[in-house]
């Protein structure tokens, strides 16, 4: 069996199960292999009922004190009895489990395996595990791989595949440069692959996970150092001069620009007149202003004479941008065109009918801004907002748009600067550390699920003042594995709880994008009160009127992430409110979120994140979701993402092009990884 072959080969994989890997994004054998775990189920010691606590998952040994009884809730078949041993005794329950009313018998003894919740104020057992001896010996102290799945697929039909590819598939050459694998002490590549699925220890897991982490940094570092090669010193055929309605702007404009923003602007300024090509990262907190500074630069380039083009990660996000562009550009005779993937055929061919003839100057869209029909006239800048949503290669797909552009990135992810200027290793760096005065910080408060009624009331009374709600849940739906609050139930809990004058919707990410966008779009124009997400919301949605937010399960979430999502709120007149609920309130996830609590600093809140993480504080689950890494995340990895960097800088020129017989291995890895070839 080989990486390229089918995961059809894989035995046991038939065309049914073969269009379910499919839908999470596995066709070949190479791409199941890199489809790691998002978590480990570790199995531990049996445990006293009397010494539970919310949030855990424990294992309890014991007798059964009630006969189960079984009652229906809102389509749902709930089991429940009482469970207990020689230290006391805890609620059990099942949902859509009747079978067990025949085969749970009293006066037997049964292990338990289950997450521990609490409901109506009393902690119970909520959908356990009936487990044999056998089993309980078998797994105890041994790490289970747990996979993101769909529909239909199990962990098991995960596992099962999994095992027979490692064992199955020929081992290829190891990629990495072998003086690398030595000066860094890093394992081969397929032993990292085996141990990141089926660690026989703690200890084999980080070794692995290490060795695909700087694995992972150590091609973006080299795909950056190819992408400066090229990029060098470029004259720019585009050299900005005019700017008599750039000034008559700044003027209109209802605030004053902040320090920060102004010394970002003059640098950008200084970069479209030097007559050499703009690579440049602004770096701003949620809310700094970064959006203005697009705005000014697109005015700049079409002042002269020029197009402008900015993308944006969501179709709700570039409508709002081109909304507020038309509001101050159009009285400056600009013509402000909206392209996005939803638009009809018509509608698409009218708006790229106006770009490529020049009857339009500034270009507000999605990922559509980058197919091959896009044809630009005269494109002298381009814009890429909320940078960590995009790749290098989709950056590059966007400068190749025209010839020797200006490129402007900007990202609101609070990167200590040492990290930013590896991770955006061909850009010049401008950092904006002041919020606009009139913003009022944002109230936190850091709180486990007992205050959850006295949220409920708050948000009531919130809505009831003319306002709005984000709720936060990490999951989509329930399932047996699922520990997490989910999105559907949620919702249908929250619509019990409150009046029916409020109107309650969901969001998330698996949703058909036309329903997505009607959603954010209901809810951006304040017909929706409570909107309850996955983090399908963290970037992509500007609602002044929004003021407050609650997070469930917020351990669940890298600092930073939750940072990103709090600055959803926060962004009107009004006084807003972020609510960090814990699932599992423990000492080390209340210090971790108190961290949030008591500061509004993107930065700050980065740099405490880096003191706490160690390499095995968030074991097996990355957190912050930037920059596309599969694996790797930049807090938690900080030092790999260093090393790695390092020994990308350390490849000499001729081998940086991968140009030498010994980097054969690498050169393939890495045209696969750009996409573009490398001419020998």
């Amino acid at each position: 069996m080989k990486a390229s072959d089918s995961i059809r080969t894989i035995k046991g994989i038939g065309e049914k199960s073969g269009k379910l890997f499919g839908k999470l994004g596995i066709t070949t054998v190479e791409e199941l292999l890199a489809f790691y775990p998002r978590e480990y189920d570790l199995f531990t010691a049996i445990q006293p009922v009397s010494s539970v606590r919310e949030g855990e998952t424990v294992i309890l040994e014991g007798s059964f004190a009630t006969r189960p009884k079984m009652a229906s809730v809102r389509n749902l078949k709930i089991i429940s009895c009482m469970f207990r041993d020689s230290t006391g005794q805890i609620l059990v329950s099942w949902f859509n489990m009747p079978y067990l009313m025949r085969s749970l018998k009293m006066g037997m003894r049964y292990i338990l395996r289950g997450r521990i919740v609490r409901k109506n104020g009393v902690l119970q057992m909520a959908q356990p595990k009936l487990l044999t001896k056998e089993e309980y010996a078998n797994q105890t102290g041994k790490l289970s791989p747990v996979y993101p799945l769909t529909a239909g697929l199990t962990n098991h039909a995960v596992a099962k595949a999994m095992a027979i590819a490692l064992k199955e598939c020929e081992a290829e050459s190891d990629f990495l440069p072998l003086e690398v694998r030595k000066g860094y002490g890093l394992q081969s590549h397929r032993k990292a692959v085996q141990m990141i699925h089926f660690p026989d220890s703690k200890e084999s897991y980080a070794k692995a996970r290490r060795r695909l982490v700087f694995e992972e940094f150590f091609l973006f570092s080299l795909a950056l150092r190819q992408v400066r090669e090229k990029k060098h010193s470029v004259v720019s055929p585009y050299c900005l001069k005019k700017q008599e309605k750039v000034k008559k702007l700044l003027c209109s404009l209802p605030y004053s620009l902040t320090s920060g923003q102004e010394k970002a602007w003059e640098e950008i300024q200084e970069d479209l007149q030097s007559g050499y090509v703009m690579n440049r990262l602004v770096q701003g907190d949620v809310g700094s202003g970064k959006t203005v500074l697009a705005m000014l630069s697109l005015l700049f380039a079409a002042e002269n004479g020029y197009q402008g083009a900015i993308m944006v990660p969501t179709e709700v996000l570039a409508k709002q941008h081109y909304e507020e562009f038309q509001e101050f550009l159009e009285p400056f005779g600009i013509k402000v065109v909206l392209l996005t993937g939803s638009m009809t055929a018509a509608q698409k061919r009218e708006t790229c009918s106006l770009i490529e003839h020049h009857q339009a100057d500034v270009i507000v869209g999605t990922h559509a801004l980058i197919q091959e029909k896009v044809t630009y006239a005269n494109l002298a800048l381009v814009v890429t907002d909320e940078q960590h949503r995009f790749g290098v290669r989709q950056r590059e797909q966007f400068s190749a748009k025209g010839e020797a552009v200006h490129m402007l990135v900007m990202s609101a992810t609070p990167i200590p600067r040492t990290l930013a200027i590896i991770l955006y290793g061909d850009l010049d760096v401008s950092v904006i550390d002041v919020l606009p005065s009139e913003r009022l910080p944002i109230k936190n408060c850091a709180v486990d699920t007992n205050y959850r009624p006295q949220a409920y009331r708050f948000m009531e009374k919130q809505v009831r003042e003319g306002h709005q709600v984000y709720i936060i849940c990490p999951m989509v739906e329930e399932s047996e594995s699922s520990e997490a609050e989910n999105v559907m139930d949620y919702t249908n809990t929250l619509r019990e709880a409150l009046p029916p004058s409020i109107h309650v919707e969901y969001l998330h990410g698996k949703m058909r994008p036309a329903l997505k966008n009607e959603i954010m779009e209901s809810f951006a124009s304040g017909k929706i009160d409570i909107l309850v997400s996955t983090t399908v919301i963290e970037v992509g949605i500007n609602v002044p009127n929004a003021t407050v937010m609650m997070i469930e399960n917020a351990e669940r979430f890298g600092l930073a992430q939750l940072h990103q999502l709090r600055g959803r709120v926060g962004r009107g007149k009004a006084q807003s409110y972020c609510i960090f609920m814990a699932g599992n309130p423990s000492k080390e996830t209340m210090e971790r979120l108190r961290i949030l609590e008591s500061s509004n600093d993107g930065f700050y809140v980065a740099r405490q994140d880096l003191k706490l993480r160690g390499p095995g504080d968030l074991f097996g689950i990355r957190q912050s979701g930037d920059l596309l890494f599969g694996l790797a995340d930049i807090y938690q990895d900080a030092e790999e993402l260093q090393q790695a960097n390092e020994a990308a800088c350390s490849l000499e020129r001729r081998d940086i092009l991968l140009l030498c017989k010994k980097h054969e291995a690498l050169r393939k890895k890495m045209e696969q990884y750009t996409g573009e070839e490398i001419i020998m």
